[in-house]
């Protein structure tokens, strides 16, 4: 799928690995109108610091990304590397260096190297493609074994808009705004407002609400660039329909992005829904769900295949949700395992057994004690992962 007015490339520069594409490059052809959110870490990597003050003007023309350095923790040098490397790209590209922004994932700590933009900068902008997206999604891998990209186009007003998203993260993860990068580019014609709007209500139902291992990224970033080239109605709150439509596009591409980083999680052989209902407010639910969601004793016990409620409803007991462990009701899919805090027996856990063998699944927690409920995302933990993080470095 191509989307007016926007092109990327890839190429192979070599920043720490040899072949394999590690240097992307998304460009508009004018300057596109931009929202964004990012890592709440307290320790940001240098890209992501100037990502934040670059988006104060609500325009965006290009985004430079590496994989396999973060450029995190490294001072005063990676801030300078990070405004050169934007400002080589801008040099190629004959733009405002301020219209670039740069994005960085891998290892913390380690100083950026200069000479493989230098080298590779020219290039990647020679082979810009409105075809590119697809190499640009590898680009930005890490320890992804797949890439990741999703598209939807909406109608607005009669006029077909267009969206093009990609993402990369499989550990790392667990955005509160994971290592996470996604971005997305449109044609819509958009205010920075309405924009930004979006963006921000779509990460909180999508990107927010997924975890595979609990820690949060120095460098998540979600960009989201809309040009106008579709020459739509102008989409902006006096146009709350087709607001409206536009959201409910992008919502489509940050979920099926989150779902896709979730189901590629470092080792991951388990896709999992935890629903917490319930409760008395969404909050509660929330905190609920994320808490199993992230406990590694259930984590485990899914990738065994294990249907332990106890494992469950422990973690859900040190979540500081109001719950009477004698209401709790849970399931897996449609196998009642518990009810009224009390297991159903032997015949009912192997049938919740059978649930696990599935690829993906869903538990539900029903706290009884009001009508909210919440989602979260996770995966399994499998010898693998720790497989994959204890040599990550090496």
């Amino acid at each position: 799928m191509q989307v007016k007015g926007f092109s990327a490339a890839a190429v192979q520069a070599g920043i720490r690995h040899t072949g394999r594409y590690d240097l992307g490059l998304i460009f508009s052809k004018t300057p596109a109108v931009t929202a964004g959110v990012f890592t709440t870490n307290k320790v940001k990597a240098a890209p992501i610091l100037l990502a934040m003050e670059r988006l104060g003007s609500g325009l965006c023309q290009a985004v430079l990304v590496n994989s396999g350095n973060a450029n995190a923790c490294t001072g005063r040098a990676g801030m300078d590397a990070a405004v050169a490397t934007a400002g080589l790209t801008a040099k190629e590209l004959g733009i405002d260096p301020h219209l670039v922004q740069v994005a960085s994932t891998g290892v913390i700590g380690q100083q950026l190297p200069m000479k493989p933009f230098t080298r590779a900068v020219p290039q990647l902008v020679a082979d810009l493609s409105s075809d590119g997206f697809e190499q640009l999604a590898e680009a930005i891998m890490t320890t992804d074994l797949v890439p990741k990209i999703a598209t939807a186009t909406v109608l607005i007003d009669g006029v077909m808009v267009s969206l093009l998203g990609v993402a990369k993260g499989s550990g790392m993860i667990m955005p509160d705004m994971a290592t996470m990068l996604c971005f997305v580019v449109s044609d819509a014609r958009i205010d920075q407002a309405a924009l930004d709007q979006a963006v921000k209500a779509g990460v909180a139902q999508s990107f927010n609400r997924i975890t595979v291992d609990g820690d949060t990224s120095t460098n998540d970033m979600v960009l989201v660039m809309a040009n106008g080239a579709a020459d739509n109605t102008l989409i902006s709150a006096g146009t709350p329909e087709n607001a409206a439509l536009f959201s409910a596009a992008l919502d489509g591409i940050f979920r099926e992005l989150a779902l896709k980083i979730v189901a590629d999680g470092e080792g991951a052989t388990k896709l999992v829904t935890i629903r917490v209902a319930g409760a008395r407010n969404e909050q509660e639910a929330l905190q609920a769900a994320r808490t199993i969601a992230n406990s590694a004793l259930v984590k485990t016990a899914f990738f065994g295949e294990d249907a332990n409620w106890g494992r469950i409803i422990a973690a859900l007991g040190r979540s500081d949700c109001t719950f009477d462990p004698r209401n709790v009701a849970m399931r897996f899919d449609d196998v009642m395992l518990v009810e009224n805090g009390i297991f159903l027996g032997e015949e009912q856990e192997a049938a919740a057994t059978d649930v696990l063998k599935q690829h993906a699944f869903t538990v539900t927690i029903d706290l009884g004690e009001g009508d909210a409920e919440a989602e979260m995302y996770t995966c399994d933990f499998s010898y693998d992962y720790v497989k994959i993080n204890a040599d990550y470095r090496s």
